[in-house]
């Protein structure tokens, strides 16, 4: 089967055309887990499957290296846009799509014929718990993990995530504290956790632990979701440079409620492998 490897800024996937037919495959989780493996495998946060799609332009299924499907993934959309462009699947610069968290829209920025950045309309971000879901009696979630204290900022981009903001994010010891709060009972499907440093009012920097993957280079919804956070609680203004162990995505929660994300799409290689 073939397949091509690619990032947004660190955040790699295997992507895989499923159009028109090609490349059927009747368990992605367990193909996921396997392509994932940094030694026995390719290598990679997870599986990305690029299908049709009857009401977009294409449709988007990811998985996570465990296996487990998710809604939504930023940085890897932002692939997505690269490779249907690049590898000739459409010649257009404004394509949709489809997701488990709704439709999204893309715009390709092209260079020299290929697509260098791209631009994601992430619709607005779900503040309601019963939808996120998290479970509290506030719009914030006060959790004691091991020796620390923190205030969660729930928000869904489509997927759920616990924003906290903290000093010294370079020493901080992510795995320690995120593997627990991924798993906390007041998030009844888990949650995204990202950890939040503000620099200014138009900077923040990131670190996250992604659910069902662990501590990731980038998270494409977790960095729309931190500005978010960051502007309800009077942090940060709408427009935000999130500065990612991979790299930096520029965020806009624009004043008509959606959530604007543009960032890089890199193509690593193309492979050939055995299922």
């Amino acid at each position: 089967m073939k397949f091509t490897k690619m990032h947004g800024l660190g955040n790699d996937y295997i992507y895989i055309d499923c159009t028109k037919n090609k490349n059927k495959i009747d368990t992605p989780e367990e193909l996921s887990k396997k392509v994932s493996d940094r030694h026995f495998g390719i290598g990679s946060d997870g599986l990305i499957l690029i299908c049709d799609s009857d009401k977009c332009d294409f449709k988007m299924r990811m998985f996570n290296a465990d296996g487990s499907e998710a809604e939504m993934c930023g940085n890897g959309i932002r692939c997505v846009g690269k490779y249907v462009y690049d590898f000739g699947l459409t010649d257009k610069n404004k394509i949709t799509i489809e997701t488990k968290a709704g439709i999204k829209k893309l715009k390709l920025n092209i260079e020299n014929e290929k697509v260098k950045t791209v631009t994601v309309d992430m619709g607005e971000p779900i503040l309601d718990k019963n939808e996120i879901p998290f479970i509290s009696d506030s719009k914030f979630v006060e959790l004691k993990v091991l020796d620390r204290e923190f205030i969660f900022t729930p928000v869904s981009m489509g997927n759920p995530h616990a924003i906290t903001f903290i000093n010294n994010l370079d020493t901080f010891d992510i795995d320690k504290y995120g593997k627990i709060v991924e798993v906390d009972k007041h998030f009844p499907n888990k949650t995204n956790v990202e950890f939040i440093e503000i620099l200014d009012k138009n900077h923040i920097k990131m670190r996250v632990y992604e659910r069902g993957t662990g501590e990731t280079l980038a998270c494409g919804t977790g960095a729309c979701a931190s500005v978010v956070a960051s502007v309800l609680n009077n942090l940060t203004d709408r427009t935000v440079n999130v500065k990612l162990l991979g790299g930096s995505l520029n965020i806009n929660y624009n004043e008509d409620g959606h959530v604007y994300m543009t960032g890089e799409a890199t193509t690593v290689f193309n492979g050939e492998i055995d299922i």
